[in-house]
């Protein structure tokens, strides 16, 4: 066998790089599964339990670790149900801003406070992501304040 082709630098390093190629895909592969757990909690209040599931990130893991937790939910603008959090969250690694869609449990970071849309709304600067309900979240749209206990799921 020839190998006088592999004396060429650039030859020898694409070479190199593409016998590797396989072995990083199947790495890194590797490396998303491990990084993509996420967390279901539950929204229970009265007799409705809604289902969600949090982002795998420093927010959505710091949020995660806050549970169990009772908060009272008011109306906001007609857009979106909010609470205050007993302290801030670690949003180390989070967007500037967001732009939440219907059923997204976020974070507004310069108040501090949880806030869960039931509409959506527009890119806003410091709102950062928590996860989102699984399923339908009519229930949650109540005029009156309500209380709320968030858990993980079993």
């Amino acid at each position: 066998m020839n190998v006088n082709w592999l004396k060429t630098p650039a030859l020898a390093l694409m070479s190199a790089l593409a016998l590797s190629a396989p072995v990083v895909a199947e790495t890194s592969g590797t490396a998303t599964q491990k990084e993509g757990t996420m967390t279901k909690i539950e929204f229970i209040f009265g007799e409705d339990r809604l289902s969600a599931t949090l982002d795998d990130t420093a927010a959505g893991r710091d949020f995660a670790a806050m549970l169990p937790l009772e908060l009272t939910l008011t109306d906001y603008h007609g857009v979106e149900k909010v609470a205050d959090l007993p302290r801030k969250l670690d949003t180390t690694g989070a967007p500037a801003s967001y732009k939440p869609e219907t059923g997204d449990i976020t974070l507004y970071a310069p108040w501090g406070n949880l806030a869960i849309f039931y509409k959506p709304f527009q890119n806003s600067r410091g709102l950062v992501r928590l996860g989102a309900f699984d399923g339908d979240i009519a229930p949650l749209v109540r005029s009156a304040p309500y209380t709320v206990r968030l858990e993980i799921a079993d």
